[in-house]
């Protein structure tokens, strides 16, 4: 094991997201032994009442706890931080973090449209500070090895892309009106919260979007308020009825740059859709999918004729991606939070080897682009070219 330096990290919003980045900092150097740096959790930022800062202290060890996030970037042991509150604080403390020297990991979608995530990125940039961008999916082994079969030629030239992200958070017509329904607070609905995650996950396997079409729709128009702390999960019976603001549903057809063409479907009120997230790629010689409620599954269609060709579910194994950092064997299912854990890896030799690796700021701008030209798109009823 290589000698470690101290790292010092601050986490802005401690919500679920922000748990699991203390998480994911906790753990990376169990899986990591050789990681040239060793997070220290220094400090965590929430608005919420003082019980909920004392449990971050108490249970994750941060050495302080503020409701306000400046106190965690004015610090000067804090080396990077982790914005992990909602949409409408990203580009805030990215950049006043960016700007101070700090290294930033931000959720994804960084900010409410294309604009704040391009004004995030222009701070990295021009501090020369590393980035990391949550989008966690394209971590899984298996995705890797999509990744690898695409780009050896395995598939053939590919000629059709099926992404597919269905959920049923928002499905209830009862659920509580958080922010994620408000425009001024979330920026767009399903598009900035589900649809990034495909948009990068196509990108990262196949290629860049030229060009395409979508629509977009609101199911359930109103819903019940609830206070600000208020997840998306959460109830709001005889809470005032107030409109939601943003979509529900999108659906496009896309054109890749390769000259592939593809589909996506999304929707957070699918009624029988727990995190159905997943990527189909077809070419002239093969085909493959995976579906991230199977993590550690691939299947695959390859080297057969061209009719009557079958499928084949492969487990990964240690040797793909990163499994052999979390399990000795096929089988043993890796978590969502092992994705996580991946991407802190990731960061933290970004930030050591002074080179990007893993999902960055560009990444999100890439991304926050394509969502502008569905919403162009969805408004203007026509294809629209990035």
């Amino acid at each position: 094991m290589s000698e470690a330096v101290a790292f010092g990290v601050g986490v802005v919003g401690y919500g679920w997201m922000g748990q699991l980045h203390a998480r994911a900092y906790s753990r990376v150097r169990q899986h990591y032994p050789d990681l040239a740096l060793q997070p220290r959790l220094v400090a965590v930022a929430d608005p919420a009442d003082d019980r909920r800062l004392d449990a971050a202290v108490d249970t994750y060890g941060f050495e302080a706890a503020s409701p306000d996030w400046r106190d965690v970037i004015a610090r000067a042991d804090v080396d990077a931080v982790s914005v992990t509150g909602p949409n409408f604080i990203h580009r805030e403390v990215a950049v006043a973090a960016a700007e101070a020297g700090k290294h930033v990991w931000v959720e994804k979608p960084v900010g409410r449209d294309s604009g704040e995530t391009r004004a995030v990125a222009a701070a990295v940039h021009a501090s020369g500070v590393q980035s990391a961008v949550g989008f966690n999916y394209r971590n899984a082994p298996a995705v890797e090895r999509t990744r690898e079969l695409v780009g050896e030629g395995r598939l053939g030239r590919i000629e059709q892309v099926d992404l597919r992200l269905l959920a049923d958070y928002a499905a209830d017509p009862g659920g509580g009106l958080s922010w994620r329904f408000e425009t001024a607070r979330a920026g767009s609905g399903v598009l900035g919260d589900l649809v990034c995650h495909g948009i990068d996950l196509a990108r990262y396997v196949v290629g860049d979007i030229a060009q395409l079409i979508c629509d977009v729709d609101t199911f359930i128009t109103e819903r019940p308020r609830v206070s600000d702390s208020a997840s998306h999960y959460d109830k709001a019976a005889g809470g005032e009825p107030a409109p939601v603001e943003n979509e529900d549903y999108a659906g496009a057809l896309l054109g890749f740059a390769n000259g592939a063409r593809g589909t996506l479907v999304a929707s957070r009120v699918a009624v029988g859709e727990q995190c159905a997230y997943g990527i189909e790629v077809h070419g002239d010689r093969g085909a493959l999918a995976w579906d991230f409620r199977r993590l550690g599954e691939l299947r695959l269609c390859l080297d057969q004729d061209y009719q009557d060709a079958s499928w084949q579910t492969r487990l990964v194994g240690p040797g793909v991606g990163e499994l052999g950092a979390f399990q000795p064997g096929s089988g043993i299912a890796m978590g969502f939070d092992d994705l996580k854990v991946i991407e802190a890896a990731r960061f933290l030799r970004s930030v050591a080897d002074g080179k990007p690796q893993g999902a960055t700021i560009d990444d999100a701008v890439a991304a926050s682009d394509v969502i502008a030209a569905m919403q162009t798109s969805a408004r203007d009823r026509r294809w629209v070219k990035l």
